[in-house]
């Protein structure tokens, strides 16, 4: 196969896998699955694994816009699924953190959608998961690395 072939499939393949993750979301009968929109989901997943952050830092890691990130905060903050905080490691700033209930969400919704790609990836062995799954995150580094040079 030829790069610009490959190249064009991929293309094609990931903005498939974009709608059909969306679509995935809004259309399974799993109340947990759909209780997040992506953006919330990623914010929060974010929070979860580095702890609380500034909306800088968020931004920078979200690789959006800090007007982008403070408005999706804000929604979160009215759902009560953040909170903002005292820097605890100068009290002069301000930090977003998970609340119980946003840390609740996003582990409902992180085992729904494990469920749901178990269920599509049945067939597939371990080692074909595997794989799928480095070549993923490789290709997300790849991703974020350009998006870096990029700025």
């Amino acid at each position: 196969m030829a790069v610009d072939d490959a190249l064009g499939i991929i293309e094609t393949q990931v903005a498939l896998l974009m709608r059909l993750g969306e679509a995935t979301r809004r259309s399974t009968g799993l109340a947990p699955h759909r209780a997040l929109d992506r953006s919330a989901y990623v914010i929060l997943r974010h929070l979860q694994a580095s702890g609380a952050l500034n909306v800088s830092a968020l931004a920078a890691r979200l690789n959006l816009d800090g007007s982008t990130v403070t408005r999706q905060v804000t929604a979160l903050e009215n759902d009560g699924l953040i909170e903002r905080q005292r820097d605890p490691r100068d009290g002069r700033g301000i930090v977003i953190a998970p609340t119980e209930l946003g840390l609740k969400q996003v582990n409902n919704v992180r085992k729904a959608r494990h469920d749901v790609y178990d269920r599509v990836l049945r067939d597939w062995n371990e080692a074909d998961r595997e794989a799928l799954a480095s070549i993923l995150e490789r290709f997300n580094g790849a991703l974020e690395s350009y998006m870096r040079e990029s700025r």
